[in-house]
């Protein structure tokens, strides 16, 4: 099954947003360019999803920037499973559009500079 970019938008991207209370055009197209985005994760990281956020990222946005937001915290862990997200979070990033949309607006608000490759250059232009 796939969804077209309308699709995503107007059944995952804006009631995630809606949800968490950020509804914004300009953040729905942020956050709809970046699944268009080729996966640029390094042989070595495994990236989740359709925004392509690897472990390492979805567990720094939690413990540098989640933590010290209960309230969205709080709201973004309410999107996750209740099982699976114990038993490894990570896979919601594959497994769950919304909880996906959700900790992919969180990386931007909390790392606005950040460019969502993990690979250094020089691992970016290996063939």
């Amino acid at each position: 099954m796939e969804l077209d970019a309308q699709e995503l938008r107007e059944h995952i991207i804006r009631p995630t947003l809606r949800y968490l209370g950020k509804q914004c055009a300009a953040t729905e197209n942020l956050l709809l360019a970046q699944t268009q985005l080729p996966d640029t994760s390094c042989l070595t990281n495994k990236s989740y999803g359709i925004y392509h956020i690897d472990a390492a990222l979805h567990q720094k946005v939690w413990n540098q920037h989640l933590a010290f937001d209960p309230e969205l915290a709080s709201k973004i862990r309410g999107l996750a499973s209740q099982r699976e997200f114990l038993n490894n979070p990570h896979i919601e990033l594959a497994t769950n559009l919304s909880y996906a949309t959700a900790i992919a607006w969180a990386i931007h608000l909390a790392f606005p500079q950040v460019k969502h490759s993990r690979c250094p250059p020089a691992a970016a232009n290996r063939p």
